[in-house]
């Protein structure tokens, strides 16, 4: 299961916040039994581009052979 502190990769797209399949986020919380997680997602910059509840099932982790991509999002205010 999935760690605080975890990069991941989503697994779907989650329209209401920006956020497409593949985009990079770190989880900074997990609820107990590992049955969602909230995730923190950013820009290049470091400023943040959405935190957004996920299920388990919309994630994963990353692996060796991820690479990064860069995008425009409009970071939420």
């Amino acid at each position: 299961m999935f760690r605080e502190l975890e990069c991941v990769v989503l697994t779907t797209d989650i329209p209401d916040n920006g956020l497409r399949k593949s985009d990079v986020g770190t989880v900074v919380h997990a609820y107990p039994e590992g049955r969602a997680f909230i995730v923190e997602f950013l820009a290049l910059d470091g400023s943040t581009a959405a935190v957004t509840e996920v299920l388990p099932s919309q994630i994963r982790s990353v692996t060796a052979s991820d690479i990064t991509h860069a995008r425009t999002i409009e970071v939420q205010a």
